[in-house]
């Protein structure tokens, strides 16, 4: 017998989704750190133009956190919450002192990669799971992030 969650899903496969997404929050949490240490801490030529992409990237990271930890929530489960669990689970790398503009940019285009990674393994359990919100939730966040890790190489090259 199948034990049903108050949305209607399995909760053993939601448990799984939700365990991923709390993977995922994490991530999302020192992605967001880096965005704002970048965002203080960058120097140069370009400061005007990356200070502000960067408040804006921290900003719409901001929101994406949220968005996880109530989408955690929504399943049964609770989000994590704490700086120990967030460095213990992450993959992203940690950006410190990155002052460059170069070096800055290739940080977001490293953690995006990694939180495509992981938005994609989300995907493929929450289909399995049924779960549309979980579903609709990580193609929003692919598809923005793919475009951004585009814009991000536009501006490398």
């Amino acid at each position: 017998m199948t034990l049903l969650n108050s949305i209607g899903l399995d909760t053993n496969k939601t448990q799984d989704v939700a365990n991923d997404l709390n993977n995922l929050l994490a991530n999302f949490q020192i992605y967001y750190q880096n965005l704002r240490g970048i965002h203080w801490n960058i120097k140069g030529k370009r400061f005007f133009d990356l200070h502000v992409k960067f408040e804006e990237l921290y900003t719409d990271a901001n929101l994406k956190v949220d968005e996880i930890a109530e989408r955690i929530l929504t399943l049964g489960e609770t989000p994590l919450h704490t700086f120990e669990d967030y460095s213990a689970q992450a993959q992203v790398p940690v950006g410190k002192n990155v002052s460059e503009d170069e070096k800055a940019v290739e940080l977001i285009v490293d953690s995006l990669s990694e939180l495509l990674k992981i938005e994609r393994q989300i995907l493929d359990k929450s289909g399995d799971a049924n779960d549309e919100g979980t579903n609709s939730l990580m193609s929003d966040f692919i598809t923005e992030q793919e475009k951004t890790v585009w814009m991000m190489k536009a501006w490398l090259s």
